[in-house]
């Protein structure tokens, strides 16, 4: 962006520059007073303040959306981390499906507690979908893409047609958590777990391998790395934690039915990770914990909602491209003036 200043005849642009102690504490950590130490605590802190206390001050309604919320920013890292290893996903309904379904599997035949189908439907969920996946990991771009998209409607129309796990009744009756409170801050124990490991996993070594094989796989290919065994890890670590997601809602709705594969569990992570800023996975929550109270709040306008919703989606997409998350921290992490660039 440029500036004309006809009295002195000087162009003038607006140039961005880190601050100081982002440039000092930048992956070094070298910090200099309690003031750098909170500009880099601030950013992390803040949201788990915020979040628990929403969960202990909203009213009851508001404390379901919160925890809807949550579950849908799960589903929203599990799309960014599979898409930020290669492996663009149109099937998140797949991993959450098929956790809801193992969940409520071993609690109604097996009587099996929450604590322990939560874990088992986790790894049970990961493992399952990386095995039916393994196949197409060789498939890059919309043929992968299709195929995720296609399995989870396959699965719902096999379970109408054979009847299986309750046919199109579903499983009911299943067993609720302890105590509301235990189901809240559960659902957010599992959100930040899930957000900062992963993180921390994308900016190791074995992180730049991944986004290595997303930006250029021929080149990894060629420093002898078996792309593909990284893709599977990638992939049950995504499958892992849609799948919890799954069976956390299995207990909390105390239900588990077909419409867990519906498409809304497949394009509202992917308009949450478009919205909040692709490949960060802060990001694709920030966007879940955008959209999804917006949903609730247009409610009441009845048909008008989606179209708002619309609306609303283009505006967010058109006005910020590169996502909220990217220009908050851009914002935090930068400065901008105006200098002189000639006469």
């Amino acid at each position: 962006m440029a500036a004309q200043d006809t009295s002195k005849q000087v162009t003038r642009r607006r140039e961005r520059l880190d601050r100081g102690i982002k440039v000092r504490s930048e992956d070094i950590y070298a910090l200099n007073s309690w003031r750098e130490a909170l500009y880099l605590l601030a950013p992390r802190a803040l949201p788990v303040v915020a979040l628990v206390l929403l969960q202990l001050l909203a009213p009851e309604y508001w404390q379901r959306v919160l925890i809807s919320t949550t579950v849908f920013a799960l589903l929203a890292i599990s799309w960014d981390l599979a898409a930020s290893s290669g492996m663009v996903c149109l099937g998140q309904a797949l991993f959450f499906g098929v956790g809801a379904y193992l969940a409520g599997i071993m609690n109604h035949y097996l009587g099996l507690p929450p604590g322990l189908t939560l874990p088992l439907a986790t790894l049970g969920g990961g493992v399952i979908c990386t095995v039916l996946l393994l196949p197409v990991l060789r498939l890059r771009g919309i043929y992968f893409a299709m195929f995720t998209l296609i399995l989870p409607l396959m699965i719902e129309r096999i379970i109408e047609a054979t009847k299986v796990f309750g046919g199109t009744e579903g499983l009911s009756g299943l067993t609720p958590f302890a105590h509301p409170l235990w189901e809240s801050f559960l659902t957010m124990a599992a959100l930040w777990v899930a957000l900062f490991g992963l993180r921390r996993i994308m900016a190791s070594d074995y992180g730049l391998v991944l986004k290595g094989i997303n930006d250029n796989d021929r080149a990894v290919m060629s420093a002898a790395l078996n792309i593909y065994r990284y893709k599977a890890q990638a992939l049950f670590l995504a499958a892992a934690t849609g799948a919890f997601a799954g069976a956390f809602m299995t207990h909390s709705y105390r239900f588990v039915g077909m419409p867990v594969f519906a498409l809304d569990y497949s394009i509202l992570p992917i308009a949450s990770a478009a919205v909040g800023g692709l490949g960060t996975l802060a990001g694709p929550a920030l966007g879940a914990f955008i959209l999804v109270p917006l949903s609730e709040m247009l409610r009441g306008l009845g048909g008008l909602r989606i179209v708002i919703y619309a609306v609303l989606l283009v505006v967010f997409t058109v006005g910020l491209p590169e996502g909220v998350f990217h220009y908050l921290r851009r914002k935090y992490t930068q400065f901008e003036r105006w200098t002189e660039v000639g006469k």
